[in-house]
C-alpha cells in the first residue's frame, strides 16, 4: 500500500476510533476495540495487540490475532525497546533485532509505542507484527501514536 493511500485509511480508522471514543470509557475496552478495528482495516497487520504494563512486567492485554506471549521476558524484545526508550520502535526485520521475542515464527516486522496515561506514565505497549518483512513506516508510525493516544483520552464534555 502506497503511503497516501496508507493515511487516508489511517484518518478514516482515527475519525471512527474518535467517536468509539468519545464518551467514558474503560482504557481496557479501549484497547480491545482499537485491536478489533485496526486488525480487520488493515491488511498487512498480522497480529495486532497491547502489552500491559504492570508491577515492571509486561503481560498480554486485549489482541487480535495468533496466541500471544503471555509475559515478555523483560529488557528483550522490541516491546521492552518501547518501554526503554518511551518511544515508538520500528523494526523492519525482526530476526535482526538483537534479543527479538519470537511468539509467532511468522512473524517478519514489527512496530511498538509507548502508550501513556493522563500522568505521562508508560501503561501498555501498543505491539503490531507484519507477515512481510520492513511493512511499517513513519506513517503507522504517526498515526498509530494518535490511536494510542485515544485510550486515556478525557470524554468530551456534553453541553
Amino acid at each position: 500500500m502506497n503511503e497516501q493511500k496508507k493515511a487516508g485509511r489511517y484518518q478514516r480508522i482515527l475519525r471512527q476510533l474518535e467517536e468509539l471514543t468519545e464518551k467514558p470509557g474503560d482504557p481496557l475496552s479501549r484497547m480491545a476495540t482499537i485491536c478489533a478495528v485496526l486488525h480487520h482495516k488493515m491488511e498487512y497487520f498480522f497480529w495486532t495487540g497491547f502489552y500491559l504494563l504492570k508491577d515492571d512486567r509486561l503481560l498480554a492485554g486485549p489482541y487480535q490475532g495468533p496466541v500471544a506471549c503471555q509475559e515478555l521476558e523483560k529488557n528483550r524484545g522490541v516491546c521492552w525497546a518501547a518501554v526503554t526508550k518511551a518511544a515508538p520502535v520500528v523494526v523492519p526485520d525482526v530476526h535482526a533485532f538483537p534479543g527479538h521475542i519470537a511468539c509467532d515464527a511468522r512473524s517478519q516486522s514489527e512496530i511498538t509505542l509507548p502508550v501513556f496515561d493522563k500522568e505521562g506514565r508508560i501503561r501498555a505497549v501498543f505491539d503490531v507484527d507484519a507477515s512481510q518483512p520492513d511493512a511499517f513506516t513513519a506513517t503507522d508510525s504517526h498515526y498509530l501514536e494518535e490511536i494510542a493516544a485515544l485510550i486515556y483520552r478525557e470524554a468530551e464534555q456534553e453541553g
